[in-house]
């Protein structure tokens, strides 16, 4: 399955402020209230490393962050660091649609929109010694940030208004990251019943396992409902690829790494070394018993690759949910261990039809001429987004002779069609798997060809296989 813009975000929320006002202030008690209810919080002091170009590092945590909170104080206006960090996230909003949220902690918003009051004493000063074209970008991004409304301290105890802060956070945080799922074709209808699951509110440790076939989207599945669930817990960690990075050395420390160092972000720890796979099982323990958590497992293939890394259901605190993507359905079967099953479905033509224009064209639907065409092509896919990626990526920006060549070698009636293509992408060996992509997506190609002539038998062998 396709996203059109949307991402895994490092951050739940990028947190923009004057440090000589609010630092070990207000800043501060809001970041420690966000990071209390869950959301992971990007500041520059704790986020940033050492000798790391400061200005990148900012835009890469403006970027991933579904959601900024600025924080504007009395001489927020005077600092040029603040003013270009606001630039920037005001043109992501502008160009992506990103969140913002202006808080206005004991200044005017019209002192921020008209630039007057404190704002017009640190304006005078920059006209002077800035370049206007780069004044007037701060003056529009001020100007436009007011507009939006936003939070306003008022007469209001600090404590009260940091929640108030804090739920329209957690609402924005829910209304983008739905938007993103709304966008990916198919995504709604697959991750509901998983997101109904994560919001059930047990006090239970959850497993569920989301299976189906090779390229069915089971990954995608699990990487939009985190996305959508997982501000709601107190860690949480996307473990992608759980099967080949257990056949690198070091494959299982190195999981374990990450599991923590995700779980344990924003916390003032020291870096993360394990030794050897029982310390860390140790230290996940640590790590887990006090916190609830949201941890995907993705493609595991064996349920012993799955306790390798998790340790035991145990540990966890009450209330945490872990999911395992996997082609088995009875991966846990025999390991006793509750578990809710989400099989994946296949796309319908409709999906299917609208997931390959998107890819081959650009659009949801076929180009004048290509009609019936891309029919065939979605027919062929057997419902499978992997396929109807591959495919789309093959034919895009081809004639239609060479689609009709193409598909013609793919017909059902020639060889079997998809189906035997599904079967082997399921369970077939990973050299099988990369001859299937390639006789699939490069036919009557130059690539192709040298492949033919390289493989000899081999490559006749698999080919009379799918």
């Amino acid at each position: 399955m396709a996203a059109s813009s949307s991402s895994s975000y490092r951050y739940h929320a990028f947190l923009s402020f004057r440090g000589e006002d609010t630092r070990k202030a207000f800043a501060d008690h809001l970041y420690t209230a966000l990071k209390s209810t869950g959301i992971h919080t990007f500041r520059d002091d704790d986020e940033i490393r050492r000798g790391a170009n400061i200005a990148q590092e900012l835009q890469k945590a403006i970027l991933e962050s579904p959601v900024s909170i600025i924080v504007f104080s009395k001489s927020y206006a005077s600092s040029r660091w603040c003013l270009n960090e606001l630039a920037r996230i005001m043109q992501h909003h502008r160009a992506y649609g990103h969140q913002v949220l202006p808080v206005f902690y004991d200044v005017d918003p019209k002192d921020v929109r008209n630039q007057s009051g404190s704002f017009a004493k640190a304006f005078a000063k920059h006209v002077l010694e800035q370049k206007m074209d780069k004044v007037e970008e701060w003056r529009r991004a001020l100007g436009d940030v007011a507009d939006m409304g936003g939070m306003v301290l008022g007469d209001q105890y600090e404590s009260q208004f940091i929640q108030h802060i804090v739920h329209e956070t957690l609402k924005m945080l829910n209304d983008s990251l739905f938007k993103g799922c709304s966008n990916i074709v198919g995504m709604p209808y697959r991750v509901q019943k998983l997101n109904r699951w994560l919001k059930d509110g047990s006090n239970d440790v959850d497993v569920a396992v989301i299976c189906g076939i090779g390229g069915i989207g089971k990954t995608t599945v699990a990487r939009v409902a985190y996305n959508l669930n997982f501000y709601r817990f107190q860690g949480s960690s996307f473990l992608e690829d759980i099967g080949g990075t257990l056949e690198e050395d070091d494959g299982v420390l190195d999981l374990q790494k990450k599991l923590l160092s995700d779980i344990q972000r924003g916390e003032e720890t020291e870096a993360i070394d394990i030794s050897s796979p029982n310390e860390g099982r140790s230290k996940i323990k640590h790590a887990v018993c006090c916190k609830r958590v949201l941890i995907v497992f993705d493609d595991v293939s064996h349920s012993n690759q799955f306790n390798e890394i998790l340790g035991k259901r145990r540990w966890y605190c009450p209330g945490s949910k872990l999911i395992i993507t996997t082609k088995d359905k009875h991966l846990l079967k025999n390991q006793e261990i509750p578990h809710a099953v989400f099989e994946v479905e296949k796309f319908d033509e409709h999906e299917s039809l609208e997931l390959f224009c998107l890819r081959a064209f650009g659009e949801a639907h076929p180009f004048e001429g290509f009609q019936e065409i891309s029919r065939l092509a979605v027919q062929l896919s057997g419902g499978l987004p992997l396929a109807l990626h591959v495919l789309a990526a093959c034919l895009s920006r081809k004639s239609v002779d060479l689609w009709q060549k193409t598909l013609q070698k793919r017909n059902p009636a020639h060889d079997g069609g998809i189906q035997n293509i599904q079967v082997k992408i399921s369970g077939g060996q990973w050299i099988t798997k990369i001859f299937l992509i390639f006789s699939f997506c490069l036919l009557f190609s130059t690539i192709l060809n040298k492949w033919k002539t390289a493989l000899g038998p081999v490559w006749y062998y698999c080919c009379e296989k799918t």
